[in-house]
Parts: C-alpha cells; structure tokens; sequence
C-alpha cells in the first residue's frame, strides 16, 4: 500500500463520485474535491453525492471537500470533469499538486478553441506532474453498483502500468498502454459517432442502418487517430472499439440518448434533457481538425454539420447515402 496510498478524485459528478468509491475499496483513501463547497458539505453530511449519484452511499475512505488545499496529500490525481473544463481545473490544482504526481484525465473529449487533447492541457496547466489519460467503456451507474468493468489507463514508460496494478479491483479492472494518444483520441471521437447512432435510432432507420453507420464510423476513428500517430491495436481495444460499441448501442450513454432525442425531432437547444452530450462539444472540433489534416470523416463532420444548423438530418443521411461508390478501407 506504500505507492498511491491516498488518491484525489477531482470533480464530484456521478463519474468522480464512482471512481472515488472503487479506488477507496482498494484500502487507499481518496479525497473528492468538488468545486461547490454546498455540494461538499452536503456529501460530508449525508454520506453520499444526492444530486449526481443518489442511493450510493459514499465509502467510509472517502472524504468530501471543497478546499484545493486538501488534495496535497494526494500521490495520483484523477481529473473527473468535463473535457471543457479540464484546463481550468488544472490551473485551480496546479498550485498543490505535488512534483510528479500522476494526473490521470478521465474526460473524453478535445478542447474546443485551442483543439488541445487532455494530457496537452494537463502538460501545459501542470507542468510539474505527470499526465495520463482513463478510458474505456464505462458508465458512472456500473461502476458505482459494482457491476465488473475494465478500462484502459495510458501513461508514458511504467508508470500505466503501476496506475493499472494499483487502482485495480475486484469489479474495475485496468488494462495499462503507453499509448496516450490513442487512448484519447478512441474516447473523444467515440462519443461524436454515438450521438451519430442515436440520430439513426431515433429515426427509425433500423439495426443494419446502426450497425453499418458504426463500422464505417469506427473506420474514420482509425484514420484520424493514425493521423496522430495513435497504435492500431489501441482502437482496437477497450478504449476504441470497446468503448463506441458501449455508446452507440443504449440510450444509457447521453450522447447517444442525445441524438435519439434528435433523431425524433425534439430541437437541439433541448435534446440534451439537461444532461451532459460530450460529443456535442467536440464534434466541430473533431471536423474541422480532420478537414484541415485532409482526412475524411463523413460522418462526423455531418454530425458537427447538424449541431450548427448547417444541415437537416434527413439530408445529412442523404448525402451519406450518395457518397460515390468506393473500395471499403
């Protein structure tokens, strides 16, 4: 227990929330920092995140804060918010972090902007720690009922590894990779193509329209993130494959049950239903970085297409369906 004895989560939303519990069930403890001192003081008071993850009873490890300064303690630091908002997060935690601490980004997304991937902005905010990135496919409710998930963790030379050895448990296993890059890239383009599915659902165009708007979807994954110089077996894997079949397959993930609402024709400034769409945020940047690398992407650029009004559904399917006849690759 000498290494990552005490482990900070930072962001208290359900996913924080879950990590903090399952790492806290390895016998380490974990401090949850959340930005609202009302959250944190409730979660304190009433042994469990009521607002994010109601029903699930906080670890007795687990301690609830809302001071930056408490998570000086912390030997790892998860970074459990959304993509948007990692940099600022970083820079509010940048001045206790310790020197070398791994801090390990569990948000799938690239920021808008700056078109930065998440252990960019963490190298630039921290520039003291050391980056790394989770992945995988995994909902915030699974993990926090202890049903048995595995995800990726990606770090440069050894350090995935000692990650992987210590946060894992009975019901979360973590698979290691060097490949950073590509454990990043997997998720945040994943959640572009899962808001894609959605709309396919959502329009009735049946299981083969799904299953085909998927694997053609996959392969623009695999192109951008060779592009990047990401592995293969990397999108092969948990963090790519695993992870899009995860999302574009229930409405339990919110980007799909996003473009579901989509698909059926409620407007865009209410699909989301109050919940979080990743991939509505990154979709244009996704587009316009592929645009400009010369990599074709059609289905997500259609889909960055329709979040800015540009183009209808029913035309975007169109227009996908009367792409010219070409070798798959």
């Amino acid at each position: 227990m000498s290494r990552f004895a005490t482990v900070g989560v930072a962001g208290a939303g359900a996913w924080g929330t879950a990590l903090a519990n399952t790492i806290a069930r390895t016998g380490r403890r974990v401090v949850l920092w959340a930005r609202d001192t009302m959250q944190a003081e409730a979660m304190a008071r009433e042994g469990e995140n009521r607002g994010k993850l109601p029903g699930v009873r906080l670890h007795g490890a687990v301690a609830p804060t809302a001071l930056p300064a408490t998570l000086t303690k912390a030997e790892a630091l998860l970074i459990a918010v959304p993509a948007q908002a990692v940099r600022e997060v970083c820079m509010a935690l940048a001045p206790v972090a310790r020197k070398a601490c791994p801090v390990i980004v569990c948000a799938k997304g690239i920021e808008r902007g700056t078109e930065s991937f998440m252990a960019d902005i963490v190298a630039d905010s921290m520039p003291l720690v050391r980056p790394a990135i989770l992945s995988g496919p995994s909902f915030a409710a699974d993990v926090a009922a202890g049903l048995p998930t595995a995800v990726v963790i990606a770090a440069p030379d050894g350090l995935a590894g000692e990650l992987a050895a210590a946060l894992s448990s009975s019901v979360l296993r973590l698979y290691h990779t060097t490949d950073m890059r590509g454990a990043e890239i997997g998720g945040a383009a994943k959640n572009v193509l899962a808001i894609a599915a959605g709309m396919v659902e959502g329009r009735g165009l049946g299981d083969s329209a799904r299953a085909a708007l998927t694997a053609r979807g996959f392969a623009e994954l695999r192109r951008f993130a060779a592009a990047h110089g990401a592995k293969p077996e990397t999108l092969m894997g948990l963090s790519g494959l695993g992870d899009l079949m995860l999302s574009t397959s229930t409405p339990k993930s919110r980007n799909f049950a996003f473009g579901l609402a989509l698909g059926r024709g409620e407007p865009l400034a209410s699909a989301a239903h109050g919940q979080l769409a990743e991939g509505a945020f990154t979709a244009g940047v996704l587009a316009g970085m592929a645009r400009a690398g010369g990599i074709a992407m059609p289905v997500c650029e259609a889909v960055a297409a329709i979040l800015e009004s540009r183009l209808s559904i029913g035309d975007a399917i169109s227009a996908l369906m009367s792409r010219p006849v070409r070798a798959e690759e």
